[in-house]
């Protein structure tokens, strides 16, 4: 099924295996890590990014895209809606339907709140149903939160917010608690042991896994509890517009039916924002492992209010990303691939780099070997390097593949591809929105009140990257902690007047500075025809 190029060097990979099994890749210094970063990921691409010149963070570089949206037209005006009869009223309204949103609702209303869940597509349609490698706790004994601390710091270049990143290792291991007791069935040992396993920059075995369908499986159960819990849930329907009080407070949102574009409102007394990623804006052209409707919505709700952002200029592009065959290009290869075993391989055959180095690092090294070394494969949509998958079954012995990652067997399988007997193709996929809206350690952003923000759409936890595993832990920490921090808060709201006349005020700035254009935002959707996006 391979072309004469990959046929040919599918032969220099498989000649060169029982080698490249024995090599220990040396980890790159300091130094070198920096240099390849700066050369080559996308991050550093000055020309990919535009300065806001209106909002919170005027002046802060973003990628264009997202500049773009965040400095669009809102989708309504305020004389377009009638907040004096709400259709919906809660104390606690969370937007969006993934993990993040899920935890928040089911601890919020374990505290005693009305809850209700407002979600664009179907709950559960997210990129945490899509997430396989693992969630990261420091739960065994050669193993601490203080370590975990350290792994995560330095991974995400010295930038997270430190009482943000204390909360995420520290509150980690009864994170795994309230999973397994919640009814997630993690990877175990004969004795009941949790089976663990390294990722790209930890240094112990951290990785708690439900074999590769990790993030399904954790969503499958947090869903199950939300509506076991009969938590009201509104699917189908975005919002597309915050709604503060007449004291600046957060109290609701304004909702637009996706199929018959009603509008409704909701008012409450606390918002979550859980509104996940933005893969699907496609970043410089990036291909994207991440679920449909990732189009960054909720920094633009945010920030329309007045909420600022945190670390918007950084991205995470993952470096296993699918680059052959063309029906899957883009999506994930887990990282769990490389830590049981398989290594990154050039057309020559040759390993070229550790296979455990951070996602940002692994993904410019990629990069570099298909672009300035000119060692990656033409697959017809670029080029790629070679992940060898059969060094897997070589090390962990005959089954390993089916037993620890079957999804990615399958995934291959459809189209003809034995992960076992044969090597992948990969390239980096735009995969996690690393910045986002500033919050502090209790989840509600740093300038707007009752405003809560969890998972993606949060900015500062990571820093300016993150490590495999970090981001299902995050939904999970955030996610509770938001769910009770915002059914506290509650407790104590009287909601002024509702109004909408920051859109008015925004549309001043945009006036003001002089911006021309015809986009609306939040995008919503992604458009992949000729036609306008929803």
């Amino acid at each position: 099924m391979y072309s004469e190029q990959f046929s040919e060097s599918l032969a220099l990979v498989e000649a060169s295996r029982e080698k490249n099994i024995a090599l220990e890749p040396v980890r790159m210094t300091a130094e070198q890590k920096e240099n390849v970063l700066a050369s080559f990921h996308p991050d550093y691409k000055t020309d990919e990014f535009s300065v806001l010149t209106i909002g919170p963070n005027k002046g802060d570089k973003v990628p264009k895209e997202l500049a773009e949206i965040l400095q669009a037209h809102s989708r309504i005006t305020a004389d377009s809606v009638c907040l004096d009869k709400p259709d919906y009223e809660t104390d606690v309204l969370i937007i969006g339907g993934g993990g993040a949103g899920a935890s928040a609702a089911i601890e919020a209303h374990e505290a005693g709140a009305d809850v209700m869940v407002v979600t664009k597509l179907r709950m559960g349609d997210a990129n945490t149903m899509m997430a396989e490698g693992g969630i990261q706790a420091a739960d065994k004994p050669n193993d601490s939160p203080a370590i975990h601390f350290v792994d995560a710091f330095g991974g995400g270049h010295f930038a997270a917010k430190r009482e943000l990143l204390s909360k995420l290792v520290c509150d980690a291991p009864e994170a795994i608690q309230w999973l397994s007791e919640l009814g997630v069935e993690f990877d175990k040992e004969a004795d009941g042991t949790m089976i663990t396993t390294h990722g790209g920059g930890t240094s112990r075995k951290r990785m708690h896994a439900a074999k590769d369908y990790s993030g399904a499986e954790i969503m499958r159960t947090l869903r199950d509890e939300v509506l076991n819990r009969n938590i009201p849930v509104v699917d189908f329907t975005a919002a597309i517009e915050l709604i503060l009080d007449e004291n600046g407070n957060a109290a609701g949102a304004v909702l637009m039916n996706m199929e018959t574009k009603e509008l409704l409102v909701a008012k409450a007394k606390t918002v979550i924002i859980a509104t996940g990623g933005a893969g699907r804006m496609h970043y410089q052209g990036f291909p994207t492992s991440n679920h449909y409707g990732a189009t960054a919505d909720g920094l633009v709700l945010g920030y329309r209010v007045g909420a600022k952002l945190l670390y918007a200029e950084t991205l995470q592009y993952h470096p296993t990303g699918v680059a052959f065959p063309e029906q899957i290009f883009g999506a994930l290869v887990t990282e769990k691939v490389r830590s049981l075993g398989a290594k990154l391989v050039n057309k020559n055959g040759e390993v070229f780099m550790h296979p455990l180095e951070t996602r940002d690092v692994t993904a410019a090294s990629i990069i570099r070997e298909c672009s300035e070394r000119g060692n990656g494969i033409a697959t017809g949509n670029g080029d790629g390097i070679w992940l060898d998958t059969p060094m897997i079954e070589m090390i962990g012995g005959e089954g390993t593949i089916m037993k620890r990652i079957p999804a990615m067997w399958r995934m291959f399988e459809k189209y003809g591809i034995d992960i076992r007997k044969e090597p992948i193709l990969i390239y980096p996929t735009l995969h996690y929105q690393n910045g986002g809206l500033d919050i502090d350690a209790n989840c509600m952003t740093t300038n707007i009140n009752n405003l809560f923000v969890a998972g993606e759409a949060v900015g500062g936890i990571h820093g300016k990257n993150r490590l495999m595993g970090n981001s299902l832990l995050d939904i999970i920490v955030f996610g509770r902690s938001a769910g009770k921090n915002a059914a506290a808060t509650a407790k104590n709201v009287t909601v002024g007047k509702l109004t909408l006349d920051h859109i008015a005020k925004f549309e001043k700035e945009i006036s003001d500075a002089g911006i021309e254009t015809e986009t609306v935002s939040p995008k919503l959707l992604p458009n992949y025809t000729t036609q306008k996006s929803i």
